[in-house]
């Protein structure tokens, strides 16, 4: 969860959102060094009154001003495809779920064990505890296994919303009429928070989205609670 005066991501969860977080640290580096470059041959040029006269017509500074940020965009994309493509993959997937948006809440149906289907509304400001964070927390959790591959399909009944959760790496529109899914692992237990990342309405900012990590012998005890 997001706390005050952050500017980094938050702390992942999920192998998905560490190779996202490396991946930004690897293209802030690209982006630095080029950067330092600019403003060192700009500084160079302000600085200096003298004048090279056959620098505009040199065909070898033509060539590596033209291969150095074709080479360097390749250096930045291939480990953006291999993350785009592991995010896709979708192999044997232990739990399938159904997300569905509405305004404004999200419902989930769980058919692997038991045909279990419950509504998550936003727990409103005038029943909260001591213990429940503000416009973040909902009257039903999401409770899953963590260590286990989960397969998420998301839809919606109405308008077009967007299901995110920042600690896995994972957003994903909510669009009537069709069926869009994830694939993710939680490696650690504890709460995960997001929110429709969507404007979809009046009540757009009040359908946060609620996710609990715990063992897999406690999901089975929760599942048995339908």
């Amino acid at each position: 969860m997001s706390t005050w005066s952050d500017i980094n991501t938050q702390d992942s969860i999920s192998p998905i959102m560490e190779q996202l977080m490396f991946f930004h640290d690897h293209t802030m580096m690209i982006l630095t060094v080029i950067t330092l470059i600019v403003m060192l041959i700009m500084t160079s040029i302000m600085m200096n009154k003298m004048l090279n006269r056959s620098i505009m017509e040199k065909q070898m500074i033509e060539v590596i001003w033209t291969l150095v940020p074709a080479l360097t965009l390749v250096f930045i994309a291939m480990p953006s495809l291999q993350i785009l493509y592991l995010m896709e993959e979708i192999n044997s997937p232990s739990i399938s779920i159904k997300s569905m948006g509405n305004q404004w809440f999200w419902s989930y149906e769980l058919s692997d064990f038991k045909n279990i289907e419950f509504d998550s509304y936003m727990t409103p400001i005038n029943i909260m505890n001591n213990f429940s964070f503000r416009l973040l927390d909902v009257d039903n959790r999401l409770i899953l296994p963590l260590n286990s591959q989960i397969r998420m399909m998301i839809s919606s009944t109405d308008v077009i919303h967007s299901w995110t959760i920042p600690s896995l790496g994972m957003k994903i529109d909510a669009t009537p009429g069709r069926l869009n899914q994830l694939s993710f692992n939680m490696n650690r237990p504890g709460l995960l928070f997001g929110q429709c990342s969507e404007i979809c309405g009046t009540n757009h900012s009040f359908m946060p989205i609620v996710i609990e990590s715990i063992l897999p012998k406690y999901f089975i005890e929760w599942v048995k609670t339908f």
